[in-house]
């Protein structure tokens, strides 16, 4: 009977340990947030990712009560705002705003990136995918992806691929392409995407791989053809564009996730609240269009689909970088 009451005790003192441990968690995330939340944002002003931030930052701050300020921390393609982030205290008041070239690419890419993107951040929940697409001048021959691929081999080595700067989602996607079809295509990386377009509209390049924003203008006016979105599942802003899959190419998807993230430790309490405001303000109209004009559609998930969504994206692109040797300084 006394080892018995020992035993309860002792189970008791555990009890209450973990009763004190939890305390402060709860306690801080009954409390938050009480002061100003900072977004940040590691690309300089004006980009698509500050766009977006822009957005979040403006409709969080009215959902949870407290001023959301988007802070620009930009240098090393993204890596020093990011690191600074995996320093700052796991408490919510510090957020990023990251996608899948920033958070999954990057760790591969650059070999003194020096962050582990499933031990460093804890995931709170996603946005917007914004998808890659194949376009062309309007006078390219090859109207579908199959047809691309038979003439790439059919002129091996003669097709020109323009796509955004080296490590870019547009450049990973054309190195995708011809890892998984096996063509032999030249791809011609650009600093910008502006004189990206300039080129393909001027037939100066014929194809390329890119992000939608800086090409829907030339789209609607059919100055640009889009061939294919290299997605699971079609644009809404683009319904009549085939997918990947649709076109003949199952398995060869490629589109920028968006979403909020923190430093590792962030407690549970907290992460579920802003996780349920980031599904409030992406689900209202506004939101909605907005993300649309960058673009993108929305998309909101769960932190432990984001957290696996990082790992998923993170193995795929890491892999093919390390098979074709892309690392950079």
């Amino acid at each position: 009977m006394a080892r018995v009451t020992k035993l309860v005790a002792k189970l008791a003192l555990v009890l209450m340990a973990l009763l004190l441990l939890c305390q402060p968690a709860q306690l801080a995330a009954q409390d938050f947030p009480n002061r100003t939340i900072t977004l940040v944002v590691p690309y300089p002003p004006g980009g698509g990712v500050d766009v977006l931030a822009r957005v979040i930052a403006e409709k969080l701050s009215g959902v949870i009560g407290q001023q959301v300020i988007v802070e620009n921390r930009q240098g090393s393609s993204g890596l020093l705002g990011t690191r600074s982030v995996i320093k700052s205290a796991p408490d919510g008041y510090t957020l990023m705003l990251a996608h899948t070239g920033s958070i999954s690419i990057n760790p591969t890419l650059y070999a003194n990136a020096n962050f582990d993107p499933r031990k460093d951040f804890t995931a709170i929940g996603l946005i917007a995918s914004m998808p890659v697409a194949l376009l062309a001048h309007p006078s390219f021959p090859a109207k579908n992806l199959t047809e691309l691929i038979a003439l790439a081999k059919q002129q091996a080595g003669k097709l020109n691929i323009g796509t955004s700067a080296v490590g870019t989602g547009g450049y990973m996607t054309a190195e995708l392409f011809k890892s998984i079809t096996g063509v032999q295509a030249q791809i011609v990386p650009y600093k910008g995407t502006a004189q990206l377009m300039n080129d393909l509209l001027g037939n100066h390049v014929s194809v390329a791989f890119g992000v939608l924003p800086p090409a829907l203008g030339n789209l609607s006016a059919g100055s640009l053809r889009a061939i294919a979105m290299i997605d699971r599942r079609r644009f809404s802003l683009l319904p009549d564009v085939p997918t990947s899959a649709e076109s003949g190419l199952p398995g060869f998807e490629s589109s920028l996730h968006y979403g909020v993230i923190g430093p590792a430790g962030i407690p549970r309490p907290i992460v579920e609240k802003l996780n349920a405001a980031l599904r409030s303000l992406v689900n209202t109209d506004d939101v909605k269009t907005r993300i649309h004009n960058e673009g993108g559609d929305p998309l909101v998930s769960s932190p432990e689909e984001y957290a696996s969504d990082i790992d998923l994206e993170e193995r795929k692109w890491g892999a093919l970088i390390k098979k074709l040797n892309l690392r950079a300084d």
